[in-house]
């Protein structure tokens, strides 16, 4: 049986439906496995009072080849409403375009059936695979486009039938409040999180089995898929390569994704062309430097310097431990327990990341010498109103934050709040905010 987890999104889908009233289609992007046809199938059934989904990984080539000639609306409706044996209401239903990278005429026919007016229209897809699918076609203006994340921490405790954890450590963070005696128990919880990950599969396998392991296989079934994918775009193996090394480029303490050192001799154009299919997939996140930190980020971000991180933590973990044929409880167990040697901050860097992204915000970083062999580093820089909020991260309990002081000094104008975000209580220690690491969501 398929759990189906309350997702955020259906809101926004919700607020499409209510302002838009059919004027527009609505995309939604994103990694593979992480929910789309779920979500929209849900919404589909509650919202309105029939709807066809086309699912183009399986319609046969009598459903695709409908959209070769767009002459005769009536003909492509009442083919649809046969073939799938629904009846279709003007104004009360929806038909949903899923995988539609595999069907490039359908998408290229939303601008008409759009115009045409009777039915709303929802499409799915992989942007990647997209993009590659679209050359030939005219991409309809009459489309929005919205991104579905893996599962955020409060789509986690949701689907975990707990629903006032969050409310309660917003209420924590509004306060400025230490946890004080729940701390420990909440950073467990959150470690849990960490482990398990946002893929609506593998927190499945969690809630039905309790077991590590097979949560572990679920996931190597969906880097798997990730892999094929990237396989096909790029038989080389080097779009594959850069995925799989993402742990080990942010385990080490270099301030940067360096792609040669993966790849080896390659073309800056390649280069080019494989980062912006890597970033494309959504099943990785990007922040780039900012050379000059300020609120007009983008303006100033260094396109040849950059992290990358696992859109997924669950993942990431998976990962970094893809030596072994499986991850074995008795890791995961420890990890959850805080009680693996490893040094865990680029574990903690990339749920901040997953985090930070769920929320909105786009990733950027800032690094400056200290010397002629170190760096000071500001791991992410959020913009808000005219001013920035620098965030340094620490995996342990250690609490200085002498690149944040050095930061807030050079940059006195530009900052407002400045951010610790570690693995210990909230406190406050002068100008800097100490936060623990599950309430980054707040930022």
């Amino acid at each position: 049986m398929e759990l189906i987890f309350k997702r955020k999104l259906y809101r926004r889908l919700l607020e499409w439906k209510r302002v838009r009233k059919g004027r527009t289609a609505i995309l939604i992007e994103g990694a593979r496995r992480v929910g789309k046809s779920t979500l929209v199938e849900q919404f589909a059934k509650n919202e309105y009072e029939s709807y066809i989904l086309i699912d183009f990984n399986k319609a046969s080539n009598e459903v695709k080849s409908l959209f070769n000639n767009l002459m005769n609306l009536d003909f492509i409706f009442l083919q649809l409403q046969s073939l799938y044996n629904v009846v279709l209401k003007k104004r009360k239903s929806v038909i949903i375009f899923d995988e539609v990278q595999n069907c490039p005429l359908a998408r290229q026919a939303i601008k008409y059936l759009v115009n045409d007016g009777r039915y709303d229209y929802i499409e799915t897809g992989s942007l990647i695979s997209i993009k590659k699918n679209t050359k030939d076609i005219t991409l309809p203006s009459e489309e929005e486009r919205i991104t579905l994340h893996p599962m955020d921490y409060e789509e986690f405790r949701w689907a975990l039938g707990d629903k006032a954890t969050v409310p309660l450590l917003r209420s924590f963070y509004e306060n400025k409040m230490p946890l004080a005696n729940a701390f420990r128990d909440k950073m467990r919880d959150f470690r849990l999180y960490m482990l398990v990950g946002g893929m609506p599969q593998a927190v499945s396998a969690y809630i039905e089995t309790n077991n590590f392991s097979m949560v572990d296989q679920v996931k190597r079934g969906i880097v798997q898929i990730y892999r094929d994918d990237f396989q096909k775009l790029d038989p080389s193996g080097r779009l594959e390569t850069l995925y799989s090394e993402i742990p080990s480029q942010l385990s080490q303490t270099g301030n940067r994704y360096k792609s040669y050192a993966v790849l080896g001799d390659v073309g800056e154009e390649k280069l080019m062309e494989l980062m912006k299919n890597l970033e494309d997939s959504k099943t990785a996140l990007f922040s780039y430097h900012s050379n000059d930190p300020n609120v007009g980020m983008s303006l100033a971000k260094d396109i040849s310097k950059y992290k990358i991180y696992c859109a997924d933590t669950g993942l990431f973990v998976t990962l970094a431990f893809w030596d072994k044929d499986h991850t074995e409880n008795v890791i995961y167990q420890k990890l959850l327990n805080d009680k693996l040697g490893t040094n865990l901050g680029y574990v903690y860097e990339n749920v901040i990341a997953q985090m930070l992204t769920a929320s909105d915000n786009k990733l950027f970083y800032y690094t400056w010498a200290k010397d002629a062999t170190h760096n000071y580093e500001i791991d992410f820089l959020l913009s808000r109103g005219a001013k920035i909020h620098p965030i340094e991260v620490k995996s342990s309990g250690y609490n200085t934050h002498k690149s944040l002081d050095m930061f807030c000094e050079k940059y006195s104008s530009r900052v407002d709040k400045r951010y610790l975000i570690y693995t210990k209580d909230f406190r406050k220690d002068g100008a800097t905010t100490l936060l623990p690491v599950f309430m980054t969501m707040f930022l």
